[in-house]
């Protein structure tokens, strides 16, 4: 089933790319009466939508006439020529988001949550799903995470959307005006993209640009970058911080601990409100979440010793709040840290103020030796290399009460397709553990 629109009949678009996203606007354009020219270097994608479009490489034709050039997140407008080409060919370069936003006039009446930031996006996009759902209210999740929107079937009126949307898919999108935009930090990321950090941060802003001035802004003003863009937001604006969140209250939402998940909920917890949902329903909401898998994840507890899948982490401001969430016990460091793979920093600064949690490090994974030769200083290292060794030795001499965590602070490419095969291939060695003894 794919989301159609009238909007799209008669129209003309160039779609390259044909992953996940690009094959489900591939079939909502056709499914709309569009025409489509499609493209991808995979032989294999290219067959999956000879049927319905017309291949040919975008670069390769005269764009002129077309409505749109339609490419996936993947696509680095900055280096990528498909830019200048269609710029040249006067034909805006778009994204499956945009395509959603222009879409929208002909849905049954609905909201729009849009979610971005650094890090938390995933949990957070989650979390508002997850309070919405449990409020009784039609919706759909997509953007960055779960299914493409354009894949999914509209929802009836008086739904609400709630889509993750990451800086790559918001600079492909001029008109999606969301009734709640919500930023929840900014740190230094994806700096090959943009122009320096002040582009990545500007990428961020429009988000709030695009807002009509009635819609609500929730930001979470932690950060300076963060700041200086509630400062400009249009919309009704609403700040909120971590330390909203009452400990006490936050001790009773298993799946939400750690001081990110604080800020996390805080965010989750004003969009909820903005969509009046009332406070009993948000409560419960907050209580019988469960993590995503690879963020946060609880995988097992074996022999006392619990194991956290968080290969999600691909930076080290995303493995500081996992340092930060299992502090010592009666002064007694119980954490048990598997990082490394492929760095996109050749420091851990960020996770520096949280060392004094970590027990001892195995470090993995291209960025391996530097990382152990980084932390020495400050813990017990053992270099693993490989992730199952990591797990073993972890096992073998974690006390019940501690903590295994894979949290990595690096990409996953140099030994895994992508983070999901990571915390897929922690798991499964986690499952090997036997029970009672741990093998060498």
């Amino acid at each position: 089933m794919a989301l159609t629109s009238s909007a799209f009949a008669g129209k003309s678009y160039a779609v390259l790319g044909l992953a996940r996203s690009g094959l489900a606007t591939v079939e909502a354009l056709v499914a709309s009466g569009a025409r489509v020219v499609a493209w991808d270097n995979r032989d294999e994608a290219r067959a999956a939508v000879a049927d319905k479009a017309e291949l040919a490489d975008p670069l390769e034709i005269d764009l002129a006439g077309f409505d749109g050039v339609v490419v996936s997140p993947g696509v680095p407008l900055n280096k990528h020529p498909i830019a200048m080409h269609a710029k040249l060919a006067g034909v805006p370069v778009i994204g499956d988001i945009e395509l959603f936003a222009l879409a929208r006039p002909t849905l049954p009446p609905h909201r729009v949550v849009g979610i971005t930031g650094t890090n938390g996006k995933s949990t957070t996009t989650a979390l508002v799903h997850h309070i919405i759902e449990a409020a009784g209210i039609p919706t759909r999740m997509g953007g960055n995470i779960g299914l493409p929107i354009l894949g999914q079937e509209p929802l009836p009126e008086g739904g609400v959307y709630v889509l993750e949307l990451s800086s790559y898919q918001i600079d492909l999108t001029q008109s999606l005006d969301c009734d709640v935009a919500v930023l929840l930090n900014i740190t230094p990321d994806h700096l090959d993209r943009y122009n320096g950090f002040e582009g990545y941060v500007a990428s961020k802003a429009r988000l709030f640009s695009m807002q009509s001035p009635g819609h609500v802004a929730v930001i979470a003003t932690e950060d300076e970058p963060s700041r200086s863009i509630a400062a400009q937001a249009g919309a009704q604006r609403v700040e909120v911080r971590a330390d909203d969140i009452d400990p006490a209250e936050q001790a009773r939402w298993p799946s939400l601990q750690g001081p990110h998940n604080a800020q996390n909920a805080a965010v989750a917890i004003a969009v909820a409100k903005a969509l009046g949902i009332d406070e009993a329903t948000i409560e419960a909401a907050l209580q019988s979440y469960a993590s995503l898998p690879h963020r946060m994840q609880r995988v097992r507890e074996l022999n006392g010793v619990l194991y956290v899948n968080d290969s999600k982490a691909t930076n080290p401001a995303s493995t500081a709040p996992a340092l930060a969430a299992y502090p010592p016990v009666d002064g007694r460091q119980r954490l048990h840290w598997i990082v490394g793979g492929l760095a996109k920093t050749d420091n851990l600064d960020e996770c520096a103020p949280w060392f004094g949690n970590v027990a001892a490090a195995y470090t993995i994974g291209e960025a391996g030796h530097m990382f152990a030769d980084l932390l020495k200083d400050h813990m017990a290292v053992d270099d693993s290399e490989m992730l199952s060794a990591a797990v073993r030795r972890a096992a073998r001499v974690a006390q019940p009460g501690d903590v295994v965590l894979l949290s990595p602070a690096c990409a996953s490419f140099d030994q895994f397709r992508d983070f999901e095969a990571r915390g897929d291939a922690f798991v499964a060695a986690v499952a090997a553990l036997e029970e009672g003894g741990v093998d060498g």
